[in-house]
C-alpha cells in the first residue's frame, strides 16, 4: 500500500516531463548534428565530383538532402511538440494540482523574447539553404554539365519535385 501512496497524479506529471525534456535533449542534439553531418555530407561528395569530373555524382546531393533534411524537420517538429504539450497540458494541469499561478516558466518565458521571430526567420532561411538550395545548386550544375542523358535527366526532375516538397514543408513548419 505504502508504494501506490506515493504515486500521485503530480508526481506522474512530474516524471513525464523529465522524459520529455530528456527527449527535447537528445533530439536537439541529434537535428543539430545533422545539420554538420549534411554539409559534410554534401562537400564529401561535391569533392569527388570535383576530382573525378563525373558530374551526375552531383544527383547525390540531393538525395543526401532529401534524407537528412527530412530527418532534420522531424526532430524539429517533435522537439516542438514536446514544448507545446509541456506548455498547453502538461504545465496547466500541474499547475491546477498545485494551485500554483503557473510552472515550468521557461517553457513561455524563452518564447516572448523579442529577437526569437527575426531568430526563427533566420534559422529558416538556413535550413533552406542547406536543404534546398544547395541541392538546387548541384542539379543546376548537372544540368548544365556534359553527363546530362535522358535517365539522368528523369531523375533529377523526379529529385526537384521532392526538394520542393521539403522546402514547402520547411516553410509550413516555420510558422510555428
Amino acid at each position: 500500500m505504502a508504494a501506490t501512496e506515493d504515486v500521485t497524479e503530480s508526481r506522474l506529471l512530474l516524471a513525464e516531463y523529465d522524459r520529455l525534456k530528456e527527449e527535447q535533449k537528445t533530439r536537439i542534439g541529434f537535428r543539430d548534428n545533422l545539420l554538420y553531418f549534411t554539409l559534410a555530407a554534401a562537400t564529401a561528395v561535391l569533392t569527388i565530383t570535383v576530382q573525378s569530373g563525373q558530374t551526375r555524382l552531383l544527383l547525390a546531393v540531393p538525395v543526401i538532402c532529401l534524407v537528412l533534411g527530412w530527418t532534420y524537420l522531424v526532430n524539429d517538429e517533435k522537439i516542438s511538440a514536446a514544448g507545446s504539450y509541456v506548455r498547453d497540458r502538461l504545465g496547466p494541469r500541474l499547475a491546477e494540482l498545485s494551485g500554483a499561478d503557473g510552472v515550468f516558466g521557461w517553457e513561455t518565458y524563452h518564447r516572448d523574447d523579442a529577437g526569437r521571430a527575426t531568430r526563427k526567420r533566420l534559422q529558416t532561411a538556413v535550413d533552406l539553404i542547406t536543404y534546398l538550395v544547395l541541392p538546387m545548386l548541384c542539379l543546376t550544375a548537372f544540368w548544365c554539365s556534359s553527363a546530362v542523358r535522358p535517365a539522368f535527366v528523369i531523375v533529377s526532375l523526379v529529385q526537384t519535385l521532392f526538394q520542393a516538397v521539403l522546402g514547402w514543408q520547411f516553410l509550413r513548419y516555420a510558422e510555428r
